[in-house]
């Protein structure tokens, strides 16, 4: 599951702090979008701002280029490191102590029925 987390907090401060004390309405329509969904769902960590609107965001908020890629690639680390765990929770290295378990098969009893 990709994390959000980051740039969720980061736009909802600098919406909050904002000397307009934008809503969430207010803020979609400033951004181009029809109603304060979308704003809502980024808040709530549901979604990402599309790269094409990270300018306008930025902009809009007076956020910096540094707090907004920071924001952005702490949660791309957090979204990579949750599926590298998931992946090595699947699948242990070859490196691990632990022996592959298969499950018990008894072949015996299926070769005497195909005879």
């Amino acid at each position: 599951m990709r994390n959000f987390n980051h740039i969720a907090a980061l736009i909802k401060r600098k919406r909050i702090a904002h000397s307009s004390n934008l809503s969430q309405s207010d803020l979609s329509s400033l951004l181009g979008y029809k109603n304060g969904q979308f704003i809502s769902n980024v808040e709530r960590s549901l979604c990402n701002i599309p790269f094409k609107m990270i300018k306008k965001v930025c902009q809009v908020l007076d956020i910096s280029a540094e707090e907004i890629k920071a924001a952005m690639m702490k949660d791309h680390e957090e979204t990579l490191n949750t599926y590298l765990l998931m992946d090595i929770a699947v699948h242990p290295s070859e490196d691990s102590n632990a022996p592959e378990k298969f499950p018990e098969v008894d072949f015996s009893a299926q070769e005497s029925s195909t005879l």
